[in-house]
């Protein structure tokens, strides 16, 4: 619309011209570019995390593990301690044995699966073939909710871009129009409202 009202008016100026056509492109990117590059942007990000929730499904092995004590006993008795627990609220650890999937034997500390943790109490821990503890593989639920959101990321920063570059474009407009304002001003001032000068 404001491309067409300036389109014949005779109060039109360049700059509300350009001014015009500049919310005419900025519109036409936030209602084309900016979802394209939400969905190009969440759609690689799809991929790249789905890709990596397999091969962490395909290296990482749930493994029986046995609680042979709990880890404060080692430290001689910190586990009890107060303070050390009110520093860490998560899960007590325990020192547990697993075999890991290539037949080697290992022992370390780890989360307990339950508690209190007892001696002899079997679980299961995602380790690598090798035996080391590592993470929960990525679910391919959440890698989609994370790509969902980094497309909604991407979109929403190139929006902001978009509304950026407008407003920079048309605070330089006005800056010009302003100053074409003042220079027609300091040529017509000393001679306003005087008597036979023409104003």
């Amino acid at each position: 619309m404001g491309v067409w009202r300036w389109r014949r008016n005779p109060l039109r100026r360049r700059t509300d011209l350009i001014e015009a056509w500049v919310a005419f492109a900025a519109l036409v990117c936030v209602l084309v570019v900016v979802p394209a590059v939400g969905w190009t942007a969440g759609l690689r990000v799809d991929v790249t995390l789905q890709r990596a929730a397999r091969e962490q499904r395909q290296e990482r092995y749930l493994t029986p593990a046995v609680v042979v004590r709990p880890a404060g006993d080692s430290l001689g008795g910190s586990a009890a301690d107060p303070a050390a627990q009110r520093q860490s609220p998560q899960r007590t650890q325990v020192v547990a044995a697993w075999t890991a999937p290539d037949g080697t034997n290992h022992q370390g500390t780890v989360p307990a699966a339950q508690e209190p943790p007892r001696p002899g109490d079997h679980f299961r821990i995602w380790t690598d073939h090798h035996g080391r503890l590592v993470g929960h593989p990525l679910d391919p639920s959440t890698a989609a909710v994370h790509a969902a959101l980094a497309g909604l990321a991407a979109a929403f920063g190139a929006a902001a871009l978009v509304e950026t570059l407008r407003r920079m474009v048309v605070r330089r407009l006005m800056h010009r129009r302003y100053l074409r304002l003042d220079r027609a001003w300091a040529a017509a001032g000393p001679d306003w409202g005087r008597a036979g000068a023409g104003s």
